[in-house]
């Protein structure tokens, strides 16, 4: 009985080797995120909003403060409005400030939509900023920013 004892944990050290020299080589890949470009980001928000300013307000991004995995993200933006032909939502933009690309989405809405409300999934490659801008059909704009931690990433770029 105790070879056969013997023989089993052989084995399993022998997977247990396996096992660790395969995370060892998963640990040897370099990952290197994005880099924060505030001025990339206020520059994709300026081309939204034509320029004009989005003060926070009437915006509610709803996203996890902290995410266990960058590579689908609950989100979700609701904009305080009547949703009637007079005042209404025309459109909704969520940006990031750290993934390769800032402009992540862009909704168009009007009053038939009733509400002014959108759910989505995004993917995140770091911890960064998330912004949410509304247009208003009186051309303002108005806006909501979440900081988010993300602890494994997604987006990544090689190189």
């Amino acid at each position: 009985m105790k070879a056969l004892c013997s023989t089993a944990q052989a084995s399993l050290t022998g997977r247990r080797k396996l096992l660790l020299a395969g995370a060892a080589m998963g640990s040897l890949v370099l990952v290197r995120p994005a880099l924060a470009a505030p001025d990339e980001l206020a520059a994709a928000i300026a081309a939204f909003t034509g320029g004009a300013p989005a003060p926070p307000g009437r915006v509610r991004l709803g996203i996890e403060r902290l995410i266990d995995n960058g590579n689908t993200v609950p989100v979700t933006v609701r904009v305080d409005s009547p949703m009637s032909e007079a005042d209404h939502v025309s459109a909704i933009a969520i940006f990031n400030e750290r993934n390769p690309e800032r402009d992540v989405a862009r909704f168009t809405l009007s009053p038939r939509c009733g509400r002014a409300a959108i759910a989505t999934r995004i993917r995140l490659a770091t911890s960064q900023k998330i912004v949410a801008i509304a247009r208003l059909s009186d051309g303002s704009h108005w806006s909501h920013t979440v900081e988010v931690i993300v602890t494994l990433a997604a987006c990544i770029e090689e190189g």
